[in-house]
């Protein structure tokens, strides 16, 4: 299974996939470095130390946005990064505590600025989508922050303020959205990287991810066709503590990954905007390119995908 799909992923890389893409690619994949990674993704970056300019590909703002800033901490986490003194980094945090598009509670997943620009149709300001909750990008920008602040420090404790009135808000709610839920397991893993987990209500916070993700993966393939929620949304390898429990969906995601590859090397991106469609065209194959390191991280953490290197 994985050598046909990864040579084919590879070579859609090669010909389409972005910079900072490609060197997220390179570092999985091919011994390529986190500098090299650091070092695209800061032209990403403002003055401010916030990220804008379709570091999120669904999103042309180029302004300083807190879910630009997200997308960037992603990255950030996805290649291990551990010099918390990174210029990126500690611009990055010095941005989050400044002030900019915080209310107090939790930073704007929607910012006024978007409408300015070419989007999808969920980032424009007057949209009603359920995945415009206070803690969709909050909850795991308080984990970025408590993960890479200095202990003590202003972004540090501000995280700590804030992943707590999240993990409150989130164990006493009946339902969330997946990306809300899964913003809420990244805080939970910067969380126990930065061992401060005697400081936030991690066991309540597990049970009710666990009852949550397990609930919200879809379990009927024949829908994943469309927008649903796959296994991948919440881990990519047998060493996630989601899989025990969604085994066997988890395992059936690999031959579907497999089977759903395009003869290009990419895969099917299941959304659109019905506005800027020519801006589109340029964010789906940014998607592509994001989707194809999404996929091939999850057959290699399923044992799929073996590198020599």
């Amino acid at each position: 299974m994985g050598n046909l799909v990864f040579e084919r992923a590879r070579t859609f890389m090669y010909r389409n996939a972005r910079p900072l893409d490609m060197a997220r690619f390179r570092y999985h994949f091919e011994n390529g470095s986190k500098e090299a990674v650091m070092q695209a993704l800061s032209y990403y970056q403002n003055e401010d130390g916030g990220f804008g300019h379709a570091v999120e590909a669904d999103c042309w703002n180029p302004n300083s946005i807190p879910l630009h800033g997200n997308t960037a901490g992603s990255i950030i986490s996805e290649i291990n990064y551990e010099d918390a003194g990174h210029p990126v980094i500690q611009g990055l945090l010095k941005w989050y505590t400044g002030g900019e598009c915080f209310n107090g509670k939790s930073w704007d997943i929607v910012v006024k600025s978007n409408n300015d620009y070419p989007h999808a149709p969920w980032w424009h300001t007057e949209s009603e989508s359920s995945c415009h909750t206070d803690y969709n990008g909050t909850a795991q920008i308080a984990g970025f922050m408590i993960r890479y602040g200095k202990a003590g420090s202003e972004a540090y404790q501000l995280g700590l303020r804030i992943a707590n009135e999240a993990s409150e808000a989130f164990i006493s709610s009946e339902n969330t959205d997946m990306h809300t839920c899964a913003c809420y397991v990244r805080m939970l893993e910067h969380i126990m990287q930065a061992g401060a987990e005697g400081q936030v209500p991690c066991k309540q916070l597990k049970e009710r991810l666990h009852a949550s993700v397990n609930s919200m993966i879809t379990t009927d393939t024949s829908k994943w066709g469309g927008y649903v929620c796959k296994p991948s949304q919440f881990m990519n390898s047998r060493d996630s503590a989601f899989y025990p429990e969604n085994k066997e969906i988890a395992e059936y995601e690999c031959k579907y990954i497999a089977d759903t590859q395009l003869l290009d090397g990419s895969w099917d991106i299941p959304w659109g905007w019905k506005d800027f469609p020519e801006e589109w065209a340029i964010s789906k194959n940014w998607w592509k390119g994001h989707g194809i390191i999404e996929n091939l991280l999850y057959l290699k953490g399923f044992g799929h995908i073996v590198l020599d290197n």
